[in-house]
């Protein structure tokens, strides 16, 4: 028996999960001068592990620099996203690093754009298929 989430993988849930993280980033810059702000992140990779539930599978994790605060987000359901830890404190306790999430940023957008991309190309092998193409 033919399983569609079987044949896109991980893409579609990886997907969702980065453009969640593109509002959380997206946020940041956007309180990049509002005194007292926390930037919020979550890591990806341990999210990603938790929506494919907790498979065998073997991810990378990388370093991040988010504290241990986790923070509730209705939008965010089952995500448990925390504050970053700034790099260097700011007179004002905003805790953006503009570079840094613009760096963030541009990174997630590509990477979400690989899995649209593998998604669209799944589908349209899958279609061809079906078509006898």
């Amino acid at each position: 028996m033919f399983n569609l989430d079987t044949a896109l993988g991980i893409h579609p849930q990886a997907a969702l999960l980065r453009a969640q993280r593109a509002e959380l980033i997206a946020g940041n810059l956007a309180n990049a001068d509002t005194p007292n702000y926390q930037a919020r992140d979550f890591d990806f990779n341990a999210a990603l592990e938790q929506a494919i539930g907790g498979n065998d599978t073997e991810l990378r994790t990388t370093g991040t620099q988010l504290a241990g605060h986790v923070l509730g987000d209705a939008s965010l359901d089952g995500i448990d996203v925390q504050y970053r830890t700034p790099t260097q404190a700011s007179l004002d306790q905003n805790s953006v690093d503009v570079q840094g999430e613009r760096s963030r940023f541009l990174d997630n957008a590509m990477r979400y754009q690989a899995s649209v991309r593998f998604i669209e190309g799944s589908l349209s092998g899958l279609l061809s298929a079906i078509r006898g193409e």
